[in-house]
């Protein structure tokens, strides 16, 4: 069932509550492809009920990003959804999410920011204030919804480490669920954003898993100085390629390893035909 409109998401949820129901909750943008398929699929599994939300945020993107160009596919994403189980396909408006002519700035809508630790690196570097739009974001959703369980991909795992550090600090009566990073046979994460690419920027855009599983290799035979594993990346890098950052975090804080051990998450940025890619690898192999 497609809902737009916060009102009628609580209606449902105040019914489902009554009878006991479990609510899991799938934030989203949009542009649904197997790796959301597989956030629904597991809430589906987990969960009495489930909500999948699509909303292009607009509070978490830069001046400068791709807020307006962001893949919109709502019809086809209703589809999928509804194919896996899912019970509400909540996809509002900017103001109904944040009020009807609200100025989007922290300067008059309430944010919700997380520690500057945690922000102040990788993507959170590049994007300033992305991560106090998606805080915000997730926040409003788990409160609309009410929701016993949210998952969410680690793909984006600083995202998903900021969000259970929001979770916990502010006592949300949530867990969160992270689900493994969903590949192509080729090994090319699946994004959103992968459809900006052309059938030569897919096949540059393999660097990143290419990076990742070549250090995965040299850690898993010894190799735990983080200045060599890093070395090892620039044997793959061509001229098409504009890598932001190659990082090795402790993969419950996001502090910076000094030497790789199993609790090391691995994570990368790179640019390719302009399109900004993230992927990322844990050494122990273990979802976190």
């Amino acid at each position: 069932m497609l809902v737009h409109k916060i009102e009628e998401v609580g209606a449902n949820v105040k019914e489902w509550k009554k009878q006991g129901f479990t609510i899991g909750i799938v934030p989203t943008m949009g542009a649904l492809h197997a790796g959301h398929a597989s956030l629904i699929k597991k809430a589906v599994e987990k969960c009495d009920k489930v909500i999948v939300s699509v909303f292009v945020n607009p509070i978490q993107f830069g001046p400068s990003e791709d807020f307006d160009k962001y893949p919109r596919t709502l019809e086809a994403d209703v589809e999928l959804a509804e194919s896996i189980g899912a019970d509400i396909i909540f996809a509002p408006s900017a103001d109904e999410m944040y009020g009807e002519g609200q100025r989007l700035s922290n300067d008059t809508l309430t944010y919700v920011v997380p520690p500057f630790f945690f922000v102040n690196k990788l993507c959170g570097k590049s994007r300033v204030g992305h991560f106090d739009g998606v805080c915000t974001v997730v926040m409003k959703l788990f409160n609309i919804t009410q929701a016993d369980y949210g998952f969410f991909g680690q793909k984006d795992a600083q995202q998903l480490i900021i969000i259970r550090k929001m979770v916990k600090d502010l006592n949300v009566p949530i867990e969160l669920i992270g689900c493994p990073i969903v590949r192509e046979e080729n090994g090319l994460a699946l994004s959103s954003r992968n459809k900006y690419l052309d059938e030569k920027g897919r096949e540059d855009a393999l660097v990143l898993s290419k990076i990742l599983n070549n250090i995965k290799s040299c850690y898993d035979k010894g190799i735990n100085n983080i200045d060599a594993l890093k070395e090892t990346a620039f044997s793959f890098l061509k001229d098409v390629h504009e890598l932001e950052y190659l990082e090795f975090v402790d993969k419950d804080n996001l502090e910076e390893k000094e030497v790789a051990d199993d609790n090391t998450l691995v994570l990368i940025a790179c640019r390719v035909q302009g399109v900004r890619l993230i992927d990322n690898i844990l050494l122990n192999n273990i979802n976190f």
